[in-house]
């Protein structure tokens, strides 16, 4: 890939970035068709570039104005006044008692004794638990994000109780094991006053998970995150790692019950957050640093990326191979799979497919429900 090539990839990130930063949901899917529309028209005729993005994005009318602002601001470099915040325009003495609220599209400002509207329309404010377990994460809202973050808090202790495949004695229910229950009867003169039991039990899984926080990976990171947290939260013993230009440990830093408060802390501590990705530099230096310590043929690889790397494919395929050597199963959870028009044709993807055990999408509550039969 060209480095004018890579130049335009990484304003479109930017631009999709502070899209999504003004409430706009432009997913990964979007960006991918953005990044084909620009194929398709004259890069050198603003008004081609300024259309085509727009309706790849699919920026609604009324949010025309914040897309021009961003426009300007990414691709002409010129930085644009910003309107003033909401509640600036509400009298000192009443913002202490203004209150947010949902009108249908977004979250606003209002006063108590304000009337409050009834949406029009068909955007429901809140969706039935089936129908959000499908919904893309990418396009849920604020209310939505929070209600999949209980849901997935429930669906980590689901993943973690693997039972061994081996049974072993107990003392509590379980099947009869018919042989150590008559060598039992053999010291009672054949009586049976105990029947042995035995039954699988609940192993602890080994885990380690490695997060791609880079910018194409914006819209995902807040829910594969808090994945990784409640798995953490549930398995002590498991790893997170951050990566995108490059590995950061962050086991440490997550507080699983205060996930606001580690996402904050983990975009001012980890470097490049949201930036560019160097996937397989990354996966060789787990492996340097780490791989012989935490990985095992009882581990689990978990790996939360798009797949779309700066580097050349080939490092991430050695990287790959090296792992794979020691893992006990690689998971690769991909948000694009979730697109049914995509197809893992990046350098990067394609050399990491032959190491990979299972190559799941993300996207949504549903994708990582199905992690079930593979976790066991």
């Amino acid at each position: 890939m060209s480095a004018a090539t890579h130049g335009l990839v990484g304003q479109l990130a930017r631009f999709a970035a502070a899209l999504r930063a003004q409430s706009l949901r432009v997913g990964l899917g979007d960006e991918l068709d953005a990044a084909t529309a620009l194929t398709l028209v004259d890069l050198l005729d603003r008004a081609e570039v300024h259309r085509a993005l727009r309706i790849a994005f699919k920026v609604p009318p009324e949010a025309w104005e914040i897309y021009d602002r961003l426009f300007e601001e990414v691709w002409d470099g010129k930085p644009a006044p910003r309107p003033q915040p909401e509640h600036a325009a509400w009298p000192r003495e009443q913002r202490a008692s203004l209150q947010w609220q949902w009108d249908g599209q977004r979250v606003r400002l209002v006063a108590p004794d304000e009337e409050r509207e009834t949406p029009e329309g068909d955007t429901p404010s809140t969706s039935p638990e089936p129908m959000l377990r499908r919904k893309p994460f990418e396009q849920c809202s604020r209310s939505e994000i929070a209600a999949l973050e209980r849901l997935i808090a429930r669906l980590a202790p689901r993943l973690a109780a693997r039972r061994a495949r081996r049974l072993v004695p107990t003392r509590g229910h379980g099947s009869v094991d018919l042989r150590r229950s008559f060598r039992l009867a053999l010291k009672s003169d054949g009586d049976f006053l105990r029947l042995a039991r035995r039954s699988r039990p609940i192993v602890e899984p080994r885990l380690v998970v490695l997060a791609d926080t880079s910018g194409s990976m914006d819209a995902y990171q807040r829910m594969l995150l808090a994945f990784a947290f409640a798995l953490r939260r549930t398995i002590p013993a498991a790893e997170i790692f951050a990566f995108n230009t490059a590995l950061v440990r962050i086991t440490r830093i997550v507080q699983p019950a205060q996930l606001q408060r580690t996402l904050r802390q983990l975009g001012t501590d980890v470097v490049d957050w949201s930036g560019g990705t160097r996937i397989g530099a990354c996966v060789e230096d787990f492996n340097a640093r780490y791989r012989d310590r935490l990985v095992n043929r009882h581990t689990t690889v978990m790996v939360f990326s798009d797949g779309l790397d700066h580097d050349d494919g080939a490092v991430l395929g050695r990287a790959m191979r090296a792992l794979r050597d020691r893992a006990g199963r690689i998971l690769w959870l991909n948000p694009l799979l979730g697109d049914p028009r995509y197809r893992p044709e990046a350098d990067a993807m394609r050399a990491a497919l032959p190491y990979i055990d299972h190559f799941r999408p993300a996207h949504n509550l549903e994708s990582l429900e199905s992690l079930l039969r593979f976790m066991a």
